[in-house]
């Protein structure tokens, strides 16, 4: 039989319901996986490095089955979400960093739930290697680990043994992923039904909220964003930009893409989807009308920038999140 690990890390703001839902999902698909006639595929338990972590200014409190020393040896890791605390708990936790990277090097396998993400990335292992965190922590994941490939739209990554996800509650999309990883298609078919998952999900790129990144030092840059979010209805081409603050192409793309994490051409488009989007959760307008007010004048543009941003079409993203939008109505 399999183990597999759930982490228990130190700290305050750790997220709670990542834990309990990964040891609860996984506890199901193993008594399903039995009452098949089937032998266990694992042996399921929580490790940490001190007897109790407390949460949520101590209304709950974990204990780990086992000290991390213990585990000599585990199948699979799963790190949970670190909430917002996450620089903070990677600090707390350097025995289990370590750990992590010594349990990887015998051949376990390692996935994390959101913000875990920082604290696998602390060990060096997704150095050039592609993975996914929340969305509202991007910025600051590229900051602390340059060398990783971030690609906050994905829900999943799935490379080298390592397995990483989106944010919040994503991580229900994960824990079936691995599910049908481990088990079978038809136990992660049971365990979505139960827990009522939405299974085979690509991308959290509907659920990103952009906010821009201003929080640098480049004053130039700061006021190109400021530039940009003023004039949103106003068709905006990179070499007017260039030529307005002037700043030669090739180190304004430099110094934007240092500043913002994104390049400039990414930027205009996010800040427009962005404001398109508001459009389309709070107003009963048409798609032409929004298309018009963020300054696009051609709608297949439109519609192929949008759907790049959300994964969504413009009519397929009002109807879902404006109650007061007329079905099919497009025009």
């Amino acid at each position: 039989m399999k183990h597999v690990t759930i982490i228990v890390p130190n700290g305050e703001g750790n997220n709670l319901s990542s834990i309990v839902g990964a040891y609860k999902i996984l506890t199901r698909a193993e008594e399903y996986w039995r009452q098949q006639g089937k032998g266990g595929v694992f042996a399921i338990q929580l490790a940490g490095i001190t007897d109790t972590v407390s949460f949520h200014g101590g209304l709950f409190n974990v204990t780990p089955h086992t000290h991390i020393s213990a585990c000599r040896k585990t199948d699979l890791i799963i790190i949970p979400s670190l909430n917002h605390a996450y620089k903070k708990v990677v600090e707390q936790n350097q025995l289990i960093i370590d750990w992590i990277a010594y349990q990887y090097k015998q051949g376990t396998e390692i996935a994390t739930i959101c913000t875990g993400a920082f604290l696998l990335a602390s060990t060096g292992l997704l150095d050039g290697k592609t993975c996914s965190t929340n969305w509202a922590a991007a910025n600051d994941f590229r900051k602390m680990f340059p060398k990783v490939d971030l690609q906050p739209d994905k829900i999943i990554t799935d490379e080298f043994g390592i397995y990483t996800n989106g944010g919040a509650y994503s991580f229900l999309n994960l824990m079936i992923y691995l599910i049908e990883k481990y088990y079978d298609r038809s136990t992660a078919i049971y365990c979505s039904k139960v827990f009522q998952i939405e299974m085979d999900r690509q991308s959290q790129s509907p659920f990103i909220i952009f906010s821009a990144q201003k929080q640098h030092g480049d004053d130039i840059i700061r006021e190109v964003q400021e530039f940009i979010e003023n004039n949103l209805d106003q068709k905006i081409s990179i070499e007017q930009l260039c030529s307005k603050f002037a700043v030669g192409r090739r180190t304004f793309d430099r110094r934007f893409i240092h500043a913002t994490g994104n390049t400039p051409i990414l930027y205009v488009q996010r800040v427009k989807m962005e404001a398109a989007k508001r459009a389309f959760e709070t107003a009963r307008k048409t798609i032409t009308e929004v298309m018009y007010e963020v300054g696009y004048t051609d709608v297949k543009a439109f519609r192929e920038v949008f759907r790049k941003i959300t994964g969504m079409s413009p009519l397929e993203y009002r109807n879902r999140y404006n109650k007061d939008a007329l079905p099919g109505f497009s025009a």
